[in-house]
């Protein structure tokens, strides 16, 4: 039977299991489960060697298809960059976590508390969750324990996320200059971001957070703003490409 909380449209970290002609199969890492991918879902376009993309014991983010008979049919190709990022950021703090619990307690008794906390919640979500909210440690871990594991949690507090992107915005009116102001300010309000002007209708825009895609997300939309209240203002407007 095909593990419960594997839905479609959900993101799997996968291990390359063995190529069979145009069939990948593979074994999703953290569920008892295999699965297959099929050229079409591997890459866009004309595929000459599928050892281009996969290889066995390669470690791949994919994308659930379907679900069927006990079938998992995924995508490689319809990955979105930032999703496999986003993922494999996951999966590198939940081995942390992890390995901070085989500090405290020893390899057999962390793999029995982490199995007790996945019967009620992820694990990445409990120990997140933790670092707002201490007393939620008490359920498993005596005092000594959940102090020690506070005390690496500060030592290891994440540093916030920085997006940046630079521009171009003028406009050769003899009101110019205030049209722009008004434009910078209209864009940003209301979001994280901050704009440093930088040189000849140059500016940089900076966006600063714990979460990376809302970071994202936030400065697609300000860029957007941008773009439109220029094009309505009839100002030159340019995104630098990094």
């Amino acid at each position: 039977m095909v593990n419960e909380q594997l839905e479609e449209g959900q993101l799997v970290l996968c291990t390359v299991d063995k190529i069979l002609g145009t069939t990948v199969f593979v074994r999703l890492d953290d569920y008892n489960d295999d699965g297959t991918i099929t050229t079409s879902e591997i890459a866009p376009g004309r595929i000459r060697n599928l050892r281009e993309y996969v290889i066995p014991n390669k470690k791949i983010v994919c994308k659930i298809l379907s679900i069927k008979d006990n079938k998992i049919q995924l995508s490689l190709r319809r990955v979105k960059p930032n999703e496999r990022k986003e993922l494999l950021e996951k999966v590198e703090k939940e081995k942390s976590y992890k390995a901070i619990l085989r500090t405290i307690l020893g390899k057999e008794e962390s793999e029995k508390i982490i199995e007790k906390i996945s019967e009620n919640e992820a694990l990445l979500d409990f120990f997140e969750e933790s670092i707002e909210n201490p007393k939620k440690l008490d359920v498993y871990f005596n005092q000594e324990q959940s102090e020690k594991i506070l005390k690496i949690f500060e030592t290891k507090k994440e540093k916030p996320k920085e997006i940046r992107q630079i521009f171009k915005l003028s406009n050769k009116s003899s009101s110019g200059m205030t049209t722009v102001k008004n434009i910078l300010q209209e864009s940003c309000n209301g979001s994280l971001c901050s704009i440093t002007y930088l040189a000849a209708g140059k500016y940089s825009i900076r966006i600063e957070g714990k979460d990376f895609k809302r970071l994202n997300n936030e400065m697609n939309q300000t860029m957007e703003k941008v773009e439109k209240l220029a094009k309505k203002e009839h100002c030159d407007f340019l995104i630098e490409k990094a």
